[in-house]
């Protein structure tokens, strides 16, 4: 018969003093690694809390809700029992809808507005097959259909690209001015 032999299994920690040291260590070593990670995806940011962004007026002013939802009418007094959801822009909302047609029609300046605010988020960077402002050999082909042509498609849409380019509120002169604009840049 064969003798079955067992093996003694030894540990690399032999003193209570190795097991100190492990133990603290598993603890140190993750937090370590976490706020190394941290810093390295914030990069190192630090945000001064006396700067006027962080002051309890700017911080309301961003947080605050663009409109209020309410309801018209309640069920009883409304012939079919159904009530009108109506939403209302807050004083604030209603200052920065207010102020942006005075803005927009302010002639030469609107195509720019436009561009900055809406045209340039595709056309700077070429999403979406869209031609990148500047690019001559993109646009070539472009303007040689005629200012015409690219106004109604910048107007109506064209491929991935919505109507206005999604400036919906925007009038078909300010996208005009716009798209005059990018093909300055682009000749």
């Amino acid at each position: 018969m064969a003798e079955v032999h067992i093996e003694d299994h030894s540990s690399p920690i032999k003193t209570p003093q190795q097991l100190v040291v492990v133990v603290l260590l598993s603890f140190i070593v993750p937090v370590a690694a976490i706020l190394l990670l941290v810093k390295l995806i914030t990069g190192g940011m630090h945000i001064d809390p006396d700067s006027s962004a962080m002051s309890e007026e700017a911080i309301a002013q961003r947080l605050k809700p663009v409109g209020e939802v309410g309801m018209v009418g309640d069920a009883e007094s409304t012939p079919t029992s159904e009530a009108v959801i109506a939403t209302t822009p807050t004083p604030a909302a209603q200052a920065s809808v207010a102020a942006a047609p005075a803005t927009a029609a302010s002639g030469a300046g609107a195509g720019e507005q436009v561009f900055n605010t809406v045209c340039q988020a595709c056309h700077a960077t070429g999403v979406g097959g869209a031609p990148k402002t500047g690019d001559k050999a993109a646009w070539q082909p472009r303007i040689a259909q005629g200012i015409e042509v690219l106004y109604a498609s910048a107007i109506n849409g064209k491929n991935l690209m919505p109507a206005k380019g999604g400036a919906a509120g925007s009038s078909d002169a300010d996208i005009k001015a716009a798209v005059d604009l990018m093909v300055a840049k682009s000749k």
